[in-house]
């Protein structure tokens, strides 16, 4: 079974709650609480945490309307506040307004028709407000998620940019320790191409006055030297004597990976 709805009606006149309480007679969904006072209100809504509308005189002797409906705010702020009035003048309309946070003001007498759909306009409103209060949260939540999301990125990325600049130093240092060996380094990708070089490598053989690097091994080095990096991986013996630039070199293959080449009769450095 669905949960009743409690409306709270509080006026000092019994006549009043008596009509109030056979208005709401034939709805199945209201149980209609009543009080004849502010502070008997009070006392009810203490009980009844439930409570969710509460409909109230403007004009009481001790606690006036305004008095009442601005503790229940303070105290209750979820509930649906109207105030029923035969005083309807713009004063009490702010007043009411200002500190009671009211959601409606009818004035006496009332259309009771009127005052019915006002009272499930109220449900409407404060269901719409929960709503409403829901995907806050849920959007606040969202919020801090993507902003831990984005810090971890953040973070990420910091950590791959020092460790890609480590890297890009490490390189730096690597290539500069290869540029001041007197001998020629090259480094051939599976594809053949050549992907490092140093100083000494580039002076033994540019390609067309440009630098080895970019360029396939067919490109750059001479056929008989081609050759022999073919024969990389074999286990038989190769050796062969080659001259570039007047020089006479021995290459000899050192391991399955590995040939060394030592400088002749020019008396050139080895390669």
């Amino acid at each position: 079974m669905a949960e009743m709805t409690k409306i709270l009606c509080v006026d000092d006149e019994r006549n009043v709650l008596k009509s109030l309480r056979r208005l709401f007679m034939d709805e199945d969904d209201y149980e209609i609480l009543i009080a004849e006072s502010g502070e008997e209100g009070l006392e009810a809504l203490a009980a009844n945490e439930d409570i969710s509308r509460v409909i109230s005189d403007y004009r009481m002797p001790g606690m006036n309307g305004v008095d009442f409906l601005s503790q229940v705010y303070e105290r209750w702020p979820d509930t649906i506040r109207i105030v029923l009035s035969g005083y309807a003048d713009t004063a009490a309309v702010v007043e009411a307004i200002n500190l009671g946070r009211i959601y409606k003001f009818i004035p006496k007498p009332w259309n009771d028709e009127e005052l019915r759909n006002n009272v499930v306009m109220a449900l409407q409103h404060r269901e719409l407000k929960q709503q409403n209060d829901r995907l806050n949260e849920e959007l606040q939540k969202k919020n801090i998620e993507l902003q831990e999301l984005n810090d971890n990125l953040e973070k990420k990325v910091q950590q791959r940019t020092e460790a890609l600049e480590i890297r890009n130093r490490v390189l730096a240092v690597s290539q500069g320790v290869l540029d001041v060996l007197p001998i020629a380094v090259f480094g051939i990708d599976p594809e053949q191409m050549i992907a490092q070089c140093n100083d000494m490598g580039q002076d033994l053989f540019s390609v067309g006055g440009m630098e080895p690097l970019g360029n396939t091994r067919d490109d750059v080095f001479p056929d008989e030297l081609n050759q022999l990096v073919d024969t990389l991986g074999e286990k038989h013996a190769v050796g062969a004597v080659m001259t570039f630039r007047g020089a006479n070199y021995r290459f000899r293959r050192a391991a399955d990976r590995w040939l060394h080449c030592q400088g002749g009769g020019g008396g050139a450095d080895p390669i």
